[in-house]
């Protein structure tokens, strides 16, 4: 089966915050990649708010309930207090676990499994008493003894941090070596009985290279490739380009 499309939303709503007016609408572009296919919503609400805002949640889970029922909501953050106080909020489908520090520009590595075990192990399974999927921001870095720690936490998936491969997109060999470990990671997690999302700097030049090194690939989040696309194609046909890219026919 062809990689499920989550649109990640954020870079919408920085756009949106750079002045004190309601478009681009977040929903209403949400919505929209929803009409073309795409599988669910991805947002990621940072303690200061820079770009999804809290009060968004409501409304985008409202969406999805009452127009999108066969899509998912996806939540990433880090778990501190707040942010699972926003999950049991807005009850998302999925939430995705990212290690990162609140001032940080953006998620760029995955988690220390050796570390943070156990505290991930308790967030874990108070996310999965919410009736969610939780899966864990892990680095593509071919570390098996790291996954088998990530699938001892409780989770259901990892998400590989694809970062440096997006960023290889004018140095086609060291792409390829770094698509290698991203497949060793997601072929140690398969063997672990753990599910594979990917997200970070995927475009539609890249991405089938990396869902035909992972076949197995369950989900990717993408945001600010395909809102750069959009910009030029528009968000429901950069949609399609997207799902193409990931092996739908569309």
């Amino acid at each position: 089966m062809p990689a499920k499309l989550s649109v990640n939303l954020n870079a919408i709503a920085m756009l949106r915050n750079r002045r004190d007016l309601p478009w681009p609408s977040v929903e209403g572009l949400g919505r929209i990649a929803l009409l073309a296919g795409a599988h669910g919503l991805t947002v990621h609400p940072r303690p200061d708010q820079r770009h999804i805002r809290f009060t968004d949640l409501p409304i985008l889970r409202a969406l999805i309930d009452d127009e999108f029922p066969q899509a998912e909501f996806n939540i990433e953050g880090y778990p501190s207090d707040d942010f699972l106080g926003l999950c049991a909020m807005a009850q998302p489908d999925q939430v995705t676990l990212v290690p990162d520090d609140p001032s940080q520009a953006t998620s760029d590595h995955g988690w220390d499994f050796r570390k943070h075990s156990d505290f991930l192990a308790d967030v874990v399974a108070r996310l999965k008493k919410g009736g969610c999927r939780v899966s864990l921001f892990a680095d593509g870095d071919g570390d098996a003894e790291a996954v088998a720690l990530a699938k001892q936490t409780g989770a259901d998936r990892i998400e590989l941090y694809t970062g440096p491969y997006g960023g290889c997109y004018d140095a086609p060999e060291k792409a390829a070596a770094i698509l290698e470990q991203l497949g060793a990671t997601a072929d140690a997690a398969r063997d672990a009985g753990l599910g594979v999302n990917a997200g970070h700097d995927l475009t539609v030049a890249n991405l089938p290279v990396l869902a035909l090194r992972i076949p197995h690939l369950a989900e990717v989040s993408i945001g600010h490739g395909l809102t750069a696309d959009a910009l030029e194609y528009g968000m429901a046909e950069t949609v399609r380009r997207f799902r193409r890219a990931c092996g739908e026919k569309v």
